[in-house]
């Protein structure tokens, strides 16, 4: 839940744009933290703040990745699958990952720790292949690395 504070807080800095549509992915975000996705009451209040319809709000949100319209894990990882990460294993990464986690791609672990997305692209090809779990990257996968990793990023 967002506090009538921050409300008060987005909506004034929104009101000093120009154009207030601006401070959408802002919004999304803000509210995502809150609420651990845009829910549909999330949409609605980013409309009200930008002063926008809120099918602006679904537009925008569809076009970026690392904003959900569902429930995801306290975590999500995304696995990269351009053409880089491709070429030196991410179909290994995406095998092992889902093995170790008990998901498919898309899933959430039960325990609500994880959600495993692919993205299309992270820009850490001089590390191939690579993932981002939550707002840390990590390149040079292995499925030892991997479970180091899951291990660290659980707690």
């Amino acid at each position: 839940m967002i506090s009538e504070n921050r409300l008060k807080e987005l909506r004034e800095h929104v009101s000093r744009l120009d154009h207030p549509e601006e401070a959408l992915v802002e919004l999304m975000h803000e509210f995502q933290r809150a609420y651990g996705y845009l829910t549909d009451e999330a949409v609605e209040q980013a409309a009200g703040i930008a002063g926008v319809h809120p099918m602006k709000v679904e537009e925008v949100a569809t076009f970026y990745n690392l904003i959900y319209r569902r429930p995801v894990g306290r975590k999500v990882i995304h696995v990269c699958d351009s053409i880089s990460c491709w070429t030196v294993g991410m179909d290994d990464v995406f095998a092992h990952l889902k093995m170790r986690l008990g998901v498919e791609i898309g899933g959430t672990t039960g325990d609500g720790a994880f959600t495993l997305l692919p993205i299309c692209c992270l820009g850490a090809c001089h590390v191939a292949p690579s993932m981002l779990v939550g707002e840390t990257l990590y390149g040079n996968l292995t499925p030892q690395k991997i479970d180091e990793i899951l291990d660290k990023e659980r707690t």
